[in-house]
């Protein structure tokens, strides 16, 4: 299993298969086997280093509202 870097850049990689105002998860960003087999705690971590790429990169990716669950939605912007 890769490690949480690892994953962070396969997540951020794959951003660039999404459409301009598509909206998605973390969790959309991989297969749902790949998902599950990441544990728990992996997981959480993940979210909060992609939300940090995110609020500190000037790229087309916007957090937006949490779902109702607490996962943060994000949204792909202009390119």
């Amino acid at each position: 299993m890769p490690d949480v870097n690892e994953l962070l850049n396969i997540a951020i990689k794959e951003t660039e298969n999404l459409n301009q105002g598509e909206v998605f998860l973390v969790r959309d960003l991989f297969k749902g086997y790949e998902w599950n087999r990441i544990s728990r705690s992996e997981r959480l971590l993940l979210g909060t280093l992609f939300l940090n790429y995110v609020n500190t990169s000037r790229g087309s990716i916007q957090a937006i509202e949490k779902t109702s669950s607490g996962q943060q939605k994000y949204k792909i912007n202009v390119r």
